[in-house]
């Protein structure tokens, strides 16, 4: 088992494991002495009703979430709420490729798909911390898609939600994406069908996954205006290189992997026999759909169409021109909006 240095707590923080010991994966297969990675920021009330959960994105870890949507008298509020931020499987620091033990490391790693994601957090919230209701459940991409599923498979313990930039069902454009994507990394010549000496043999092919990204994660506007310089680069190629690389090629091709097969077969309609009004008729909790309006990968109409779904819910678009990579809070007013329909979602009666 390869110690990947990009996973270590210097880059991410000190986190908490919780043991979920070997879970069986919804598509068949056992993940042995499987773990989920998590922090947690505020306190636990007596009344454990301050509870908010934040599921991360694809690549994303809990420290990122943590450094963009929380701080004194923002919405995300440590002082309070009782707030838990968990590292999807597949994403490095829970149970993933790259750490977990032959042989069912690299390649070998069982299917895991957003149901096993949020089942194994809801052992998390029920058996460690002993919730059993959750004020407000928020995540964006694939967090977004987290957090549909948390609703429609666990409608009374789901108070309120925030799905931000990602849907319900993934759309045959995303699936499309996301095999490009996972292409990108497989057509490399170091490739070794995953069974690569060290995620750095992979570097051309995880060169090619960040460019995917840059095309299709900021919108066109973003470009034209090149508004990559409010980021502190002084060319397209520094903030390609500085930006885009620094940040994908540290990571295992083996994990983003595993979360670019969840993201393509996200779909809440598997309870429901493929029936996607029927899942999202479920839904309890009181829906806030945050949609980013220059996002390519989950625009605004494929969003409202869900919304129009979901009984009581609101369609409440961000404008960021950085698309949906706006996601990493790269300029203030994200960070305004965010907090401003958050705020609202949290004052609505549960």
């Amino acid at each position: 088992m390869e110690i990947h240095p990009y996973y270590n707590a210097d880059i991410h923080g000190p986190y908490a494991r919780f043991e979920l010991g070997d879970f069986t994966l919804e598509d068949g297969g056992t993940l042995r002495n499987a773990h989920l990675a998590y922090h947690t920021l505020g306190t636990l009330n007596a009344s454990k009703d301050n509870v908010i959960l934040v599921p991360t994105w694809f690549s994303g870890t809990s420290r990122i979430m943590i450094d963009v949507y929380t701080g004194e008298g923002r919405a995300l509020d440590p002082a309070r709420h009782f707030i838990i931020f968990v590292n999807q499987i597949g994403n490095g620091l829970s149970s993933s490729p790259h750490n977990t033990p032959s042989p069912f490391d690299g390649p070998n790693f069982p299917r895991v798909r957003i149901g096993d994601d949020v089942r194994a957090q809801h052992r998390l919230v029920t058996e460690h911390f002993g919730i059993s209701r959750l004020a407000l459940v928020v995540g964006g991409s694939m967090g977004a898609q987290q957090t549909y599923e948390w609703a429609v498979r666990y409608p009374d313990m789901v108070a309120r939600a925030a799905p931000i930039a990602g849907t319900a069902a993934n759309t045959p454009h995303d699936v499309i994406f996301a095999q490009t994507l996972m292409d990108t990394i497989t057509c490399d010549p170091l490739w070794a069908g995953g069974d690569y000496p060290d995620s750095h043999a992979v570097r051309a092919g995880l060169r090619r996954h960040a460019r995917l990204w840059a095309v299709m994660g900021f919108s066109t506007e973003m470009f034209r205006k090149a508004r990559w310089r409010e980021l502190g680069f002084s060319s397209l190629d520094d903030f390609l290189v500085g930006f885009l690389d620094a940040y994908f090629l540290p990571m295992d091709p083996n994990d983003l992997l595993c979360m670019a097969w969840k993201w393509q077969r996200a779909d809440v309609a598997r309870h429901t026999g493929g029936n996607l009004a029927a899942a999202l008729e479920r839904i309890r909790a009181k829906v806030f759909v945050m949609p980013i309006d220059e996002d390519m990968f989950f625009p605004v109409r494929d969003c409202a169409a869900e919304q129009a779904l979901i009984p009581g819910s609101e369609l409440r678009p961000i404008h960021s021109e950085f698309g949906h990579l706006g996601l990493f809070g790269l300029e203030p007013s994200y960070f305004e909006q965010i907090d401003r329909h958050l705020g609202e979602l949290l004052a609505l009666p549960a």
